[in-house]
């Protein structure tokens, strides 16, 4: 049976809406034509993501998240999604719009991240992007 959980690291943060969250993750993995095994989202801080970042990655830049992939051939997705609470909020700010809109962006991310969406150059980026404006259209819940 599939499932994804939340979890919160070195802050204290409530998801709400927490069961249509985690239908409309496994609805967008299912429409992506994947199937879903085990999904973890920690939320943190950004100076936890940052550590991560440094220890896993050896980039030492802040990140709203880093997605790890943990998927084995034909038993469906499988990952960890960490998201910094702080970039969340601050991007919210920044692009003038509500801080579960941003959240529900970056969880949306991660899993397109899982499922093989790359955005490291500009014309995957774009891609990318277009499928979570899909996907966020396609939630069915108020934020």
């Amino acid at each position: 049976m599939p499932l994804i959980r939340f979890f919160e690291e070195d802050i204290s943060y409530k998801i709400k809406n927490k069961l249509a969250l985690r239908q409309w993750i496994a609805g967008t993995i299912q429409a992506e034509g994947n199937k879903l095994n085990e999904l973890s989202y920690i939320f943190c801080s950004d100076e936890y993501l940052l550590q991560i970042n440094r220890q896993y990655l050896d980039h030492d830049t802040y990140t709203d998240i880093i997605t790890f992939d943990n998927s084995t051939p034909g038993s469906g997705i499988t990952g960890d999604i960490f998201i910094s609470i702080d970039r969340i909020r601050e991007n919210a700010l920044k692009f003038n719009i509500a801080e579960t809109d941003e959240l529900h962006r970056v969880i949306i991310h991660g899993a397109l991240h899982l499922l093989g969406y790359k955005d490291k150059i500009p014309a995957h980026k774009k891609k990318m992007t277009l499928k979570e404006d899909y996907y966020l259209n396609k939630r069915g819940f108020n934020s």
